[in-house]
């Protein structure tokens, strides 16, 4: 039987000066969060770390300097407006690396706060939908401050976490935070059929959130025997579950199972994780390892940038200096791709900004940060199609980029690919 304690007195066990892990994603624990705010006044240099989380973030405004600072290894939308401000920053770091950084004990945490499921009949709760780094802060954290909620999906894998490992237990019954399903546009969908021109029946998938993903998988039901082996999913996968068609027959890890690290999506994909065996929510260490991950067949890893150069160097976590997200897994999925059997590394964006602006450019912009380098990437794919990088000259790939430019931006490329390489 668990004893459970308000809120306000669970977070009574942090102290000024600790450093506090916060549950990522859509599974991030909102009554407890909001409770460590509330008691802001009582608190000084309190550091707060975290991948991305959903939800609210208001540790991270700048009138709260005095009591929390910051550091995240990926930023979200809710942090992104306090990223670079006096007390919160970035720090760059490859998601498949975070877990062993954590459990060498390079960033000592006293309290991890969580969400979980309620036990199961051998009495074990579940980090749900976020086992990610969770894991590994779980682990190694003196303190575990737990938010247990029924509407946490039960899932398998690693996520299993005993309550006598709690410091203190929470109870409610909020609705785990849902993320809707992203509807493509006319543009996007352009850009998911000419990706899912490159994917092979069998072949095992890694792709991210946003509305490309969605666009490609909706363009993979006449696929056959793919798998999943990725980072994060969305609702997107289900109707491809569905079919069969995502069925993980092929896959050399894990066969017939769909493998991951946190989910975020809509009720109906949390009713299909829970207490369902054939999906499994592992560590990051293990999904996100390069020797895993390449041991599938035809590994398609499709991963977004925010500009790529005419060398085709990738920038995916910054506009210039100004962060915007992370470096995440993309170099962990492109690298294991790349070595996969049949494998493709692939970059999927527009061509270009909301403003009109091209995301194909001569120099990134100063400050910019080199994700994936120019050595690392195969394919990029915009809506005017697919360019093959790989084994080209620099000369060779302006030319390949540039075909796939949007028209408008084709001619200002041309001129400064000359200027760059000679004739192209």
């Amino acid at each position: 039987m668990i004893n459970y304690l308000t809120a306000e007195k669970a977070l009574q066990l942090v102290s000024k000066g600790d450093r506090i892990f916060i549950q990522g994603g859509c599974a991030s624990p909102q009554l407890l969060i909001k409770s460590l705010v509330d008691r802001h006044t009582e608190l000084t240099d309190v550091e707060i770390i975290h991948l991305h989380t959903e939800g609210i973030a208001d540790y991270a405004r700048p009138e709260y300097a005095a009591s929390f600072k910051v550091n995240v290894f990926f930023t979200g939308s809710n942090i992104r407006p306090f990223i670079n401000h006096q007390n919160v920053q970035y720090i760059p770091m490859f998601l498949s690396e975070i877990p062993a950084f954590l459990r060498k004990g390079k960033m000592p945490i006293d309290v991890a706060l969580i969400q979980v499921s309620t036990p199961d009949e051998e009495g074990f709760c579940s980090l749900g939908i976020s086992v990610d780094i969770s894991k590994s802060a779980t682990e190694v954290a003196k303190k575990i401050i737990a938010l247990v909620n029924p509407n946490m999906p039960h899932s398998y894998g690693d996520g299993k976490i005993h309550p006598s490992k709690f410091a203190a237990s929470v109870y409610d019954e909020s609705a785990i935070l849902e993320q809707e399903n992203h509807v493509p546009t006319e543009s996007e969908l352009k850009i998911g059929y000419h990706v899912a021109s490159l994917i092979e029946d069998g072949a095992t998938l890694q792709m991210g959130i946003g509305g490309i993903p969605s666009a490609v998988l909706s363009c993979l039901h006449s696929h056959k025997n793919l798998g999943i082996h990725t980072e994060m999913f969305t609702d997107s996968i289900l109707p491809l579950v569905e079919k069969g068609i995502i069925n993980g027959s092929n896959k050399f890890n894990h066969r017939g199972n769909i493998v991951s690290t946190f989910a975020m999506g809509t009720r109906k994909l949390y009713d299909f994780i829970h207490n369902n065996a054939h999906v499994e929510m592992l560590d990051a260490a293990y999904v996100n390892n390069t020797s895993v991950i390449h041991q599938n067949p035809k590994v398609a890893a499709i991963n977004s940038a925010i500009e790529i150069d005419l060398s085709g160097q990738i920038c995916a976590d910054s506009i210039g200096s100004k962060i915007y997200s992370g470096v995440g897994g993309q170099m962990d999925f492109i690298r294991g791709a790349s070595l996969s059997e049949g494998g493709k590394p692939i970059i999927a964006m527009p061509s270009i900004t909301n403003n009109g602006l091209s995301k194909l450019v001569a120099y990134l912009k100063p400050g910019a940060g080199v994700v994936t380098t120019r050595a690392h990437v195969h394919y990029v794919v915009t809506e005017y199609g697919v360019a093959d990088l790989y084994g080209k000259n620099l000369s060779q790939r302006a030319k390949a980029l540039i075909a796939i430019a949007h028209p408008t931006h084709q001619e200002e490329l041309e001129k400064s690919a000359f200027e760059l390489y000679g004739k192209i």
